[in-house]
């Protein structure tokens, strides 16, 4: 906290605790203020790769395991982003988790690239492999 949110003085005192909170009072314009409640702050990567896998096709609670963030703080990402995730009901994701040579190995195979479509993306030190497959009529 640098200065007061109402005049942006520099110059104010502290005026006591309430709810566990400093307050202060600026000496410019009298304005009670407490300081801003410092929050997990959860690092942008997440926030985008769990936006990316929504968009992918996979649910909340599959991002959650994935990533390790909470399914709710997704749906709140989605909710302020507004997100909205393509339907087509053709096809489904299926995922895979895979280091680099389980995925140098998966592509040498040429049954492995046949199908609707393939995503690769990195996931820490790992890659999820991202497949779409048709669901059969």
């Amino acid at each position: 906290m640098e200065s007061c949110p109402n005049c942006s003085s520099t110059e104010f005192t502290k005026a006591g605790i309430i709810k566990e909170r400093q307050r202060y009072k600026c000496k410019s314009c009298g304005y009670y203020f407490t300081v801003p409640k410092l929050g997990k702050q959860i690092d942008d990567y997440f926030v985008n790769k769990a936006l990316q896998l929504y968009l992918e096709g996979l649910t909340y609670r599959e991002i959650e395991r994935i990533l390790g963030v909470s399914h709710v703080s997704v749906m709140n990402w989605v909710r302020k982003y507004n997100i909205k995730r393509p339907y087509n009901s053709k096809y489904h994701p299926t995922y895979k988790i895979l280091n680099h040579t389980e995925l140098q190995k998966y592509f040498q195979n040429p049954e492995n690239l046949k199908g609707a479509g393939q995503l690769v993306t990195e996931l820490g030190d790992k890659f999820m492999l991202i497949k779409w497959d048709r669901f059969k009529d």
